[in-house]
């Protein structure tokens, strides 16, 4: 089943790794097709920017984001640009501290992914924070496969903490669900 997940932020948040780690968590470790995609221009540095994941059983017959049924917002802008092209009944995850939804948003799950990020020691990880709430929330990709996607993306000197960064996101997420 086609699966489109569109990951937003503010350039330099690290939106491009976490949509690249998603992307090979799915395809090489998890057994699945994918494609990924990256905006660059203006935005690249400050703006809102995003990259784009498509996740699949079978192949990928075409290969762009048009209406994501998953939606990661980690900056209050890139949320207000893209949120309109949600699917009606998609998945809409937030960085709970940096985004605050509409009085009138669909039912979202949010994470304090920067904040946890600095209690780790670095708010650089606040994107693999979100990749492991993502893989948490959704199913889409294994744990498993996100870590060798980490383990085999990130320079050996960053693994550790990403890692955790990881395990962090995914284990609010799971604790979530189950209180």
């Amino acid at each position: 089943m086609r699966h489109e997940i569109r990951v937003a932020g503010f350039g330099g948040q690290g939106m491009m790794l976490a949509g690249l780690l998603i992307g090979k968590a799915a395809a090489l470790y998890d057994g699945k097709e994918a494609v990924f995609s990256q905006s660059y221009g203006p935005e690249a540095r400050g703006g809102a920017s995003n990259a784009d994941v498509i996740i699949d059983d079978g192949p990928i017959d075409y290969p762009l984001v048009i209406h994501p049924d998953h939606f990661v917002a980690m900056f209050q802008e890139a949320y207000e640009r893209y949120r309109s092209v949600l699917v009606k009944d998609g998945v809409l995850l937030i960085e709970s501290d940096l985004v605050k939804p509409f009085a009138d948003e669909r039912p979202y799950r949010g994470i304090p992914a920067t904040r946890m990020a600095e209690e780790l020691g670095r708010s650089i990880v606040a994107n693999v924070v979100m990749v492991g709430f993502f893989s948490g929330v959704t199913g889409l990709i294994s744990p498993q496969a996100a870590e060798e996607a980490i383990r085999n993306t990130l320079r050996p000197r960053l693994v550790e903490l990403n890692l955790k960064a990881f395990n962090a996101g995914y284990d609010y997420a799971k604790k979530q669900e189950a209180s």
